[in-house]
């Protein structure tokens, strides 16, 4: 189906710009196994397109879960998010819900437009762990997503892991294309939370 192709290679799926097909130094790919979890829920296990990998952020956790947990101000350091906003007011819990928004360029099958996605925290355990869902939607294109995060203090810093599932008939229908640009969009989150987490880091006014 090449509409479909196109389609999913000019979408950032995974909720970031796939700015890069390779993977950012110290991220860590896996193979299908036990799953990640927050409070005992994990991603669909029925999803066809699915994706796990992990990094070594150099920052207190503190820092890396203050970065990932202040929706609004993802704009500031992800590339790819070009609108967030809280549906709810303080810190992000259970219930919280969020809008975010990032572009689709132009392609044969679909004009240029947003991506808009709406979240939904369903399991937190703080500085520990986040599960969220809900629908991501475009012109042409609904993607369901299930994404966990995973935060482990480490020697030398924050051990953040993520796994995320898609399932739709727009990806269902490519699932070895739709997977990769899973893997790209996580990866390229992955970066971009560890160069401002580490950049936090070390700024002497922080």
């Amino acid at each position: 189906m090449p509409g479909i192709r196109t389609t999913l290679y000019t979408v950032p799926l995974a909720f970031a710009v796939l700015a890069t097909a390779a993977a950012p130094a110290g991220a860590a790919h896996h193979r299908p196994g036990t799953s990640l979890t927050c409070r005992g829920e994990g991603v669909d296990p029925d999803a066809r397109v699915r994706h796990r990998t992990e990094t070594l952020i150099h920052a207190p956790l503190r820092t890396v879960w203050k970065l990932q947990t202040d929706v609004a101000r993802w704009p500031s350091w992800q590339a790819a998010v070009k609108t967030a906003e809280r549906l709810d007011h303080g810190p992000l819990r259970k219930d919280s819900a969020f809008r975010w928004t990032t572009p689709i360029p132009p392609n044969p099958a679909t004009p240029a437009t947003e991506l808009e996605i709406t979240s939904t925290v369903e399991q937190l355990r703080p500085s520990s762990c986040i599960r969220w869902t809900g629908p991501a939607i475009g012109e042409g294109l609904r993607i369901d997503g299930v994404h966990v995060w995973n935060f482990t203090e480490v020697e030398g810093g924050v051990r953040v892991s993520t796994e995320e599932t898609h399932t739709g008939a727009q990806v269902d229908a490519d699932v070895p294309t739709a997977t990769e640009i899973l893997r790209q969009g996580l990866e390229a989150w992955l970066h971009d939370l560890k160069t401002a987490a580490e950049a936090r880091a070390n700024d002497p006014r922080n």
